[in-house]
């Protein structure tokens, strides 16, 4: 064996998804007359950027599933520290059986993109329109546009810009939560002139 082999020395595993950290997120989603449900996604990401556009992957037997399958719409709530505790509950209650924003203390947002109430604890708010749903096996995967976004003020900057890192986002890593490290640096930092 070469030595950088035993230096990087790798096991062989069976396929399954290690692909981490990922965002872990709070969407919420709303049929007409019922009460709104939220859903713990970990499987979400950005998918295009004109137009805006994000996926979430939901397990056809989720309570939020056939909501957002007939309304066409959900709203991505993202997490911090301090909702951390609500994005894990959230995730392991059904809204079959509990009111999710009343038992978590949670406050329904509702912005001029819809009426899907985003959570307004939420720092970022993603508005989504469903555009298309592909069966995976054990996920669906829904595409939607983003058709608008809310932020919470108190993370402005004195120059009016979004400071994300001060809200304190939250990652997951193979079932666990984790706030984000120290920064390292900006895209194109590597070939920046110093």
């Amino acid at each position: 064996m070469s030595e950088n082999q035993s230096v990087n020395a790798k096991e062989a595993w069976k396929p399954g998804n290690m692909l981490y950290p990922v965002p872990a997120v709070m969407v919420s989603c709303k049929r007409p007359g019922e009460r709104p449900n939220i859903v713990t996604i970990a499987w979400t990401g950005t998918i295009n950027s004109d137009p805006a556009m994000l996926s979430i992957s939901v397990r056809p037997s989720r309570f939020s599933y056939d909501i957002i399958k007939d309304t066409g719409e959900f709203v991505v709530n993202l997490v911090n520290r301090d909702l951390t505790g609500a994005c894990d509950w959230c995730g392991v209650k059904s809204g079959r059986d509990v009111d999710k924003f009343a038992e978590m203390h949670l406050t329904e947002y509702v912005s001029e993109f819809m009426e899907t109430p985003a959570i307004a604890e939420s720092p970022v708010n993603l508005y989504c329109k469903v555009t298309q749903v592909l069966p995976l096996g054990s996920h669906d995967l829904f595409l939607a546009e983003i058709v608008g976004v809310t932020v919470s003020r108190e993370y402005m900057d004195e120059t009016g810009r979004f400071d994300l890192a001060a809200s304190d986002p939250i990652a997951y890593s193979h079932g666990e939560y984790y706030t984000l490290g120290e920064y390292i640096g900006k895209f194109g930092y590597s070939v920046q002139k110093k």
